[in-house]
């Protein structure tokens, strides 16, 4: 296989960004009196957008909108002015790129988090790697697994579903490649058991294909897999 164009998620396959993301939800939640959460409380809680993750973290009964988009606020402030304290690429991602890049693989990303943060962490930790496109969450447009996101990485790539294939590390993701018509690869060093979630389709398909999704444990499997 060696595709025209990788579409990369950002949280979990590229970055490992939880540790910022904790800081910021418990700062957010602190400011209110509300319990903060661990590590891996809040790794099950990450992949639909900042929103959501603020709803999830708000306690029972505080989750009205107007308390969503104030706590969404006061996370959006601390995150984005400490959002690279400890967020780091996963390893052999810097190389993994630097090579299908040289192959003449375009490469995306397409992600959840508010486009601000996504265009900041691409430029600081890959600022060498020319991407087509880097699209993250934006008012008014859905989220991931609606297939939006991968019709316009395709348009500006300029490349046809049959030539494109999704990385992520989560269903999202992989629900994402599927509602778009894309293969759909899974890493699973992410956020994420992905060996341990139900099968779905991989391939050009709706979601209905047999076979289980493709899953790899590391950089250079990835690598191989993507350049045989």
């Amino acid at each position: 296989m060696k595709p025209k164009l990788a579409i990369f998620d950002l949280d979990g396959t590229l970055l490992d960004t939880i540790d910022d993301l904790k800081e910021a939800v418990n700062h957010a939640m602190s400011l209110r009196g509300f319990p903060t959460f661990t590590h891996d409380e809040v790794m099950a809680m990450v992949g639909h957008g900042a929103r959501n993750l603020m709803r999830k973290a708000l306690p029972d009964g505080h989750k009205d909108d107007d308390m969503v988009d104030a706590a969404y606020n006061d996370f959006k402030a601390y995150y984005i002015t400490h959002i690279d304290t400890y967020t780091k690429p996963f390893p052999g991602i810097q190389d993994l790129l630097a090579k299908l890049h040289q192959e003449g693989v375009m490469l995306a990303v397409a992600s959840n988090k508010f486009q601000e943060g996504t265009e900041h962490l691409i430029k600081e930790f890959f600022p060498k790697i020319p991407f087509v496109a880097v699209l993250g969450g934006r008012p008014d447009f859905p989220l991931k697994p609606d297939p939006e996101i991968v019709g316009e990485v395709l348009r500006k790539a300029g490349i046809e579903k049959k030539d494109a294939v999704m990385v992520g590390d989560s269903d999202t993701d992989m629900e994402t490649a599927a509602n778009g018509g894309i293969m759909g690869i899974a890493v699973n060093w992410g956020y994420r058991n992905m060996r341990d979630i139900i099968n779905w389709g991989i391939g050009p398909s709706t979601g209905s294909g047999t076979e289980p999704w493709k899953v790899v444990e590391t950089a250079e499997e990835l690598h191989q897999l993507l350049l045989p």
